[in-house]
């Protein structure tokens, strides 16, 4: 299905190019393989959930257009969160901050929004797979050790791979956050990250370029949107489970968990 790493080999990565303008298609693709990667091309929707069920088809991420012919992109990025957690870059004309969320709280990686430069999209790309490589390398190490000791706050025990906060409960092995047992929603793996690095300290203050370049793995450019719509996703994923509040806004400085 999907298999972006076998134990010790990393395999090529293949990214299936989702687009029905023929010419972007083509170019985004020529830009790809020029770069190292391989790919492969889908023109409707259709296509792309076809492509998608073959099971000998490994990809390791997926460029989606949403205005698809034969389904549409949120249609086959509701397909593709059915079968795991490949990483999707969502490329789209729709810039409303309705639309941006939309489009992450369905589950997707990241988006950019038409017309784009092919520089930030190779630099999104990079992001995905730096992520790929980081949970994979995390994954070996955590099955490697018979236990893992993370507590958040000033509780400490035995566990497996887990933070704790009050009623929080983020698992590192299964990649899932709940609260009193109920699950969050179509966590994204950025979404996880935040959350990630709040629980390990709970009482402190992050600053937004704190909480940036360690959810993105990037450089902080001071640009606040993309964080903001992503805090947004999880206030309203722990909603789905909980009328507490869990995140704090520290006005002019950033977030941080509320005790």
């Amino acid at each position: 299905m999907i298999k972006q790493y076998r134990t010790g080999v990393k395999i090529m990565p293949n990214i299936l190019i989702v687009e029905d303008d023929i010419n972007i298609n083509n170019l985004l693709c020529e830009v790809l393989r020029k770069a190292g990667y391989t790919c492969e091309q889908a023109f409707s929707g259709a296509e792309a959930k076809l492509l998608l069920d073959i099971k000998e088809k490994a990809y390791t991420l997926v460029l989606l257009d949403l205005m698809l012919p034969g389904a549409s992109g949120e249609e086959v990025l509701k397909e593709i969160r059915k079968q795991g957690r490949l990483p999707v870059i969502v490329l789209t004309a729709k810039d409303s901050i309705d639309d941006k969320i939309g489009v992450l709280t369905d589950g997707a990686d990241d988006y950019i929004t038409k017309p784009f430069e092919i520089r930030e999209v190779l630099a999104r790309i990079q992001v995905q797979l730096r992520h790929i490589e980081a949970e994979t390398k995390s994954e070996a190490e955590t099955e490697a050790e018979t236990e893992v000791i993370i507590r958040a706050g000033t509780q400490e025990g035995q566990g497996s791979g887990r933070l704790e906060f009050r009623d929080m409960v983020l698992t590192r092995t299964t990649f899932e956050v709940s609260i009193g047992g109920r699950v969050l929603p179509k966590i994204t793996k950025q979404e996880f990250a935040i959350l990630e690095l709040l629980l390990k300290n709970p009482k402190q203050v992050f600053s937004k370029e704190d909480i940036f370049e360690y959810a993105w793995d990037e450089p902080y450019m001071g640009e606040t949107k993309t964080l903001d719509v992503h805090i947004s996703n999880i206030r309203k994923k722990i909603k789905t489970v909980t009328p507490d509040e869990y995140i704090e806004t520290i006005w002019e400085i950033g977030y941080r968990l509320h005790e």
